[in-house]
Order: C-alpha cells, then sequence, then structure tokens
C-alpha cells in the first residue's frame, strides 16, 4: 500500500487580514516535507495597500520586472516582496438530483457542491424553463409545451450576439453573464485581448423584463450562487498598450515597454465599471483600498470578486473586491469561495517555449462566504503542480484537498507524476499536513472525484490508472486500490450503492481515442475497484469531457443522458448494467442574410427532466421527449 507524507505544521502565529480592515497577513514559512510537499513552496499571503500612491509605486515595479519585449505573454518574472520593499521606500452535489421540494420534480443543474449553484446554458425550478441562446433569454412553460416569454439582450451589440451566455436562477429572478470581446487596433494590451463581462438582472415576472445591468473591464472566470448572493470573478489584464511593431533588438522593446508602464497611472490596474436600473446610470472604477497583493505578483492581472444579491431589484456596484494576482478556476461551498490558478513563470527556452516543470505552481485564494454581501479574505497558499478544473479541489472537515500534475509531459524522458496534498488553514495561511503522491508516473490527471473521506483520481497516458485514495487522516493520506483498463475517465460521477460513473474515452494499447466510453464502477471494496460494465460507440465525441454541466443522471430512475456528437444518448444504468435507451436528435436549421442561405446542425448540448419529459436543449430550440423510449412529444424552434 502506498502511504502518505505526515507533515509538521508551521509555527508561529499570523495576524488575520480581512480586506475590510486593511491589515497584514505575514505567512510562516512553509513547513518541511519530502518530495518538495512543502519545502519547495513559497507561502501566498494578500497584503493591502496603503495608499494609491504606494499601490502605482509597487504595481509599477512589479509590472517593469514582469514585461518582456511583446508585453507580458510567456516572459514574466517574479518580483519578490524584498524587491516590492524596496521600490516602496523611493480570492458535491449528486447531479440530477432533485432540489429543494417543488410542485414537480425537476433535475437541476450538474454543480460540484450541494447549495452552491453554478451558472450554466438553461435553469429550471419546476415551473419553467430559462434558455439564453445567441443572446436572447426565452421562458418555456413545460407543462402547455410552448414558449411564454422572449427577451432580447444584446442591446444591438453584435459581440453580445455570439459570445456564449450563462445564466443563474434564483425564484422570479435570473442573472445572465454575458461577455464582449474586443481587440484594439494596432496594441497589445496586457496578456489578453481587452474586453468586458456585461452582467443582466432579469425580472421573470410576467414577461421577461431588464432590471438592471453591470458591465466591468475583463472577462468571467465564473460565478457561485450561494443564498441569494451571487458572486461572480473577473480577471482584467493591466490596461497598458505596448506598442507593436517598430525596430530594434528585444532588449529595445523591452525598454519602450517598460516606459509605458512608468507612465502609467493606477487607473490601469483598477478595472472601471458601469451599472445602470432604469433610468439611472452610475460608473466608478475599484478602489485602492478594495485591493490587495500576494506575497508576490506581475502586476498583469487583477482579479476581481464581484457580490450581487438576486432578490434586490438592480445589481447595484457590486461591491468588489481585487486582489493583483491571476486565476483561471473557481471553487465555491456554502462557506467559502476559492480562486486558483498556476503563478506566472518564466518559460522555458526550449522547442515548445513551455513553463519549466520546476516553476509550475498553483496559487490559491480562499475567501468566506458564509454572509451575504462582500467575501472575506480568509488564507492563501500554493502548492506544485497544476489543477485539470474545479474537480481537482475539495473541501471537507476543515481541509482543502487539492490534486495536481507536475513535471514535465512531453518528449521521450517525461517525468510527470501526480499527487493529492490536503491543507488547512492557520492564520490566514493554507499549511500543508499530508500528501499522497506518485500517481501515474508520466503521465497527468484526467479526473478526480472526492466523495467524503475518499478520493478517485484518473490519470492517462496508454492505459487508465483509478486510484482508490483514503483521506480520513489527513495527515496520512494512501492509495488504497487501483485499477487498469483502456482509455480514461474525463468526469466521474458517484452512484448510490458504492457504484462510480466514469465517462470518457475507449483508447488502444497506445493511448489513441476510440469514441465515448461510459464505464460503471464498484468501488465498495476500497482495495480492489472493478469495472461492471462498459458502453462504448466508436468514432464519438461528448462535451461531458470537458463540460459537466453536460451530464444528467436520475437516480430514480437510472436515466442517463449524453451529448454525444450532434445528439443526446439516452442510457439506463443498473447496479451492473449499462444499456441504450435511444437517441435524441434536433433538426437541421436554415439560415440566410438575404443574397444566400446555408443550413447547419447545432449540437444538443443540454438535457433536464421535469416529471417524467426528457427535454433537450439547443441553438435550434427545445425538445420534449419520453425518456423511457427516447420518442418525441413536442418541438419548440428558437431560430
Amino acid at each position: 500500500m502506498k502511504r502518505g507524507t505526515k507533515l509538521a505544521t508551521a509555527s508561529g502565529s499570523l495576524v488575520a487580514l480581512t480586506l475590510l480592515a486593511g491589515s497584514v497577513a505575514a505567512p510562516p514559512p512553509a513547513p518541511p516535507g519530502p518530495g518538495g510537499v512543502g519545502s519547495s513552496m513559497v507561502p501566498v499571503g494578500l497584503v493591502s495597500f496603503d495608499s494609491c500612491a504606494d499601490a502605482l509605486t509597487e504595481l509599477r515595479a512589479a509590472a517593469t520586472a514582469a514585461v518582456g519585449p511583446y508585453g507580458f505573454a510567456g516572459e514574466s518574472v517574479l518580483l519578490s516582496d524584498g524587491a516590492l520593499g524596496a521600490a516602496k521606500s523611493s480570492a458535491r452535489t449528486l447531479a440530477g438530483a432533485a432540489g429543494p421540494a417543488a410542485e414537480v420534480a425537476h433535475s437541476t443543474t450538474n454543480n460540484h457542491e450541494a447549495g452552491v449553484d453554478e451558472p450554466d446554458l438553461v435553469k429550471t425550478d419546476g415551473r419553467r424553463i430559462v434558455t439564453v441562446t445567441n443572446g436572447v433569454l426565452r421562458v418555456v412553460d413545460p407543462v402547455g409545451r410552448q414558449l411564454t416569454g422572449k427577451l432580447d439582450l444584446t442591446d444591438g451589440r453584435a459581440e453580445s450576439y455570439w459570445a456564449e451566455q450563462r445564466l443563474l436562477l434564483l425564484g422570479d429572478r435570473a442573472l445572465v453573464l454575458a461577455a464582449e470581446v474586443s481587440t484594439p487596433a494596432g496594441s497589445f494590451r496586457s496578456t489578453r485581448p481587452a474586453g468586458a463581462t456585461r452582467l443582466l438582472l432579469v425580472d421573470l415576472t410576467g414577461d421577461p423584463r431588464l432590471l438592471g445591468t453591470y458591465r466591468i473591464q475583463g472577462h468571467t472566470v465564473d460565478a457561485r450562487l450561494t443564498g441569494a448572493t451571487a458572486r461572480v470573478a473577473v480577471r482584467a489584464g493591466a490596461q497598458l498598450e505596448f506598442p507593436v511593431g517598430g525596430k530594434g533588438s528585444d532588449r529595445v522593446r523591452t525598454e519602450r515597454n517598460r516606459k509605458v508602464i512608468a507612465r502609467a497611472g493606477v487607473e490601469a490596474w483598477l478595472p472601471e465599471y458601469e451599472w445602470t436600473a432604469g433610468g439611472e446610470r452610475h460608473t466608478g472604477r475599484v478602489g485602492c483600498d478594495r485591493l490587495s497583493r500576494p506575497e508576490r505578483m506581475t502586476g498583469s492581472t487583477t482579479l476581481t470578486v464581484l457580490s450581487f444579491d438576486l432578490t434586490a431589484d438592480r445589481l447595484g456596484d457590486g461591491d468588489p473586491v481585487g486582489v493583483v494576482a491571476d486565476a483561471d478556476t473557481v471553487y465555491g461551498t456554502a462557506t467559502s469561495l476559492y480562486l486558483a490558478g498556476q503563478r506566472p513563470a518564466p518559460m522555458a527556452r526550449t522547442a515548445r517555449w513551455r513553463p519549466a516543470p520546476t516553476d509550475q505552481v498553483t496559487e490559491i485564494y480562499q475567501f468566506g462566504t458564509g454572509t451575504p454581501g462582500r467575501p472575506r479574505f480568509l488564507a492563501a497558499g500554493s502548492v506544485p503542480g497544476w489543477l485539470i478544473n474545479q474537480y481537482a479541489l475539495s473541501e471537507w472537515d476543515g481541509h482543502l484537498r487539492v490534486a495536481t500534475t507536475t513535471g514535465d509531459l512531453w518528449g521521450e524522458g517525461r517525468t510527470s507524476e501526480s499527487a493529492v496534498r490536503v491543507l488547512r488553514r492557520e492564520a490566514g495561511a493554507l499549511v500543508p499536513v499530508g500528501m499522497v503522491g506518485g500517481l501515474g508516473r508520466g503521465e497527468r490527471i484526467y479526473s478526480v472525484r472526492y466523495l467524503g473521506p475518499v478520493a478517485y483520481v484518473v490519470t492517462f497516458r496508454q492505459t487508465d490508472p483509478l486510484y482508490s485514495l483514503d483521506l480520513a487522516d489527513p495527515t496520512a493520506p494512501a492509495v488504497t486500490g487501483e485499477l487498469k483498463i483502456t482509455g480514461y475517465s474525463a468526469y466521474l460521477h458517484p452512484l448510490p450503492d458504492g457504484r462510480l460513473l466514469g465517462v470518457g474515452q475507449e483508447a488502444d494499447r497506445d493511448g489513441r481515442a476510440e469514441g465515448v466510453q461510459v464505464s460503471l464502477f464498484d468501488v465498495r471494496d476500497p482495495a480492489r475497484p472493478t469495472r461492471l460494465n462498459q458502453w462504448h460507440l466508436p468514432r464519438t465525441w461528448s462535451s461531458v469531457d470537458h463540460d459537466p454541466h453536460a451530464f444528467l443522471y436520475r437516480p430514480d430512475t437510472g436515466l442517463l443522458a449524453l451529448p454525444v456528437n450532434e445528439g443526446i444518448r439516452l442510457l439506463r444504468v443498473t447496479a451492473d448494467t449499462i444499456s441504450e435507451i435511444g437517441a435524441v436528435t434536433h433538426p437541421v436549421v436554415r439560415q440566410g442574410d438575404g443574397r444566400q442561405s446555408w443550413t447547419w446542425k447545432p449540437p444538443v448540448r443540454r438535457a433536464l427532466v421535469i416529471g417524467d419529459v426528457l427535454w433537450t436543449v439547443s441553438e435550434a430550440g427545445l425538445r420534449a421527449s419520453d425518456p423511457a423510449t427516447a420518442q418525441s412529444l413536442s418541438w419548440i424552434a428558437t431560430t
């Protein structure tokens, strides 16, 4: 049996930091541990700025050190806290299970954690179905099987029409999350194209009605709804227009970019926002007193966490909290919001220009969201490696479990391996207390699922090891079992009675994908996980591989609905078998612009259940079907 590593807790005390009070958290030294569990990690904390002048000095210093000849992309260099000081002196649920009691039983979004809703393309409360496609919000009556409301949200914006939109639903309120994307001509802005996040609050009583809007610089990382409070994380590149073209060496270009930074005001790092309510229009900017920084930063990106009360008649200013850091993963529980992302690192000058394996570090920021309103900063930490997605994170019994892959994934001498680390919050820091490593040497993580004190990890290169882990003792996590089969599972879902469902791809002995695969595992014996049954459809793909919201399972009937290619496959899962019911497809759409016409077949993106009817959703419309036979009952076109 592979045992984990027990770590000593860090000594010393910290002053708890809250973003409201603006106090300073001084993280403890990393505890010792083999395999780089703690000793190689620089602790991460948040420090507030004393003033806007102080913020500008430190931000300029960090950005100047990080910028390269072509901006921040691939050339970032960390500026240590000491250098900053010198410069100063001159943020589980069983999917498909019914939510709170309602008049009609219905499925819900396949969320990661109970009590936390995630934005998606479609929502239902059993009384209605709300979708948002191509900038139009639609409301469907599932009983009458008809469209009862429609609201155009584009406001004449072409980018709103093409950008994907998602929504959250609470009672008679819908919050739509949209994106605006544009690239300024003749300039290179930070590490990302310019753009904005647009939020729209819609009243669903009667005909859908727009109550208010919110727009802020940057792109949505993700959002979570706990209680009546929606929290939205936005990442914004520093508004620095570096010149494109021109003559000169890399050194000359770098100096030219540094001059741009030297001329920038503090507003380049403080995202601007605008909100409306009825005829009112208000503008503002994230304040210096709302901004904090980690011990190390590059000054290239600002993360902003916004909070909105969805029972109100307006969105307001979002009560923003900012961190000069980056993140691409959001994980939420009923009381915490975690933002995680890879620390910017110098790029290894290899043929692939990839990050050096030793520089792979994921930074994690924890915010308290147990009460309405602005989140409180609770703790921060870092772990080696990178996350596959939010399912690599799990909070349980006062600890955060984190699964990452480290090492080189390319070439013949692959050094990659994976590990699960257990962190505990101590006085403002996420401190590692245990680790189990050595998972899938030469491979990477494809999926993770935590179920209380147990975890399952899938790694893959040519075969699919499914590892079962015992995390009951956070200081000594251990591998208890392993199953090797061909292919991989990109998403794992718990079933009743010690079963586990895996969705991914079958593969040949050389690791080449061969089509969608659904595996039914028996994990009642932690030492001997076994596969009971398999469903495989050659030469196909499923969006569940990268989007768990596309997965629907009903434990009461055993119904499994999966997007496969352009349609939905319906399967029935029993205690030891997987069988196919049939397929649901949507019609081909014919469109034109007056001069020419064309046809296309939008993929079916989602499936949901209301009562005894299966509803499927695509850009073409919604189809009601019998889940027991896949027979069509009704079609509602939306094009």
